[in-house]
């Protein structure tokens, strides 16, 4: 089999030297190799909450949880938030964000409602994120 190939071999070593770098540069995958979940939202989502305490994080399941994060802007309501990465893809629907808030009445954390859009911005920003490392994660 060598044989039979060893007069093309040049040919095909001279074509793979033509390494063309006017190509358009791709986009890298967007399937995760070493983690269980996608590795540009599991990293977009700890970039995101990086200014909370974690409290639980698994990157096999995809699963990242914060203790209780007080703003300082606002210091008689505190959130929560778990993230949940679904898919290997980077996709849309991969991510869920769901948060918890309390409220300080009279020295007592009491459960408080927690707007729509704040878990709908909380997922915009890591999928975001997440496309912009993988933008940055370039082939060639």
């Amino acid at each position: 089999m060598l044989r039979r190939l060893a007069p093309t071999l040049p040919l095909v070593l001279m074509l793979a030297a033509c390494g063309g770098g006017d190509r358009p540069r791709e986009i890298a995958a967007s399937q995760v190799t070493t983690i269980g979940v996608n590795s540009y939202l599991w990293r977009a989502s700890l970039e995101t909450l990086s200014f909370m305490p974690l409290l639980q994080t698994d990157s096999n399941g995809g699963v990242i949880v914060t203790d209780w994060y007080v703003n300082p802007n606002t210091p008689g309501e505190r959130m929560k938030v778990t993230v949940t990465i679904l898919d290997t893809d980077l996709r849309a629907d991969a991510v869920r964000v769901a948060a918890l808030r309390e409220v300080n009445q009279n020295g007592q954390w009491v459960s408080a409602p927690v707007q729509a859009a704040t878990v709908q911005k909380l997922e915009d920003i890591i999928l975001t994120t997440a496309r912009d490392l993988r933008r940055g994660s370039v082939i060639g």
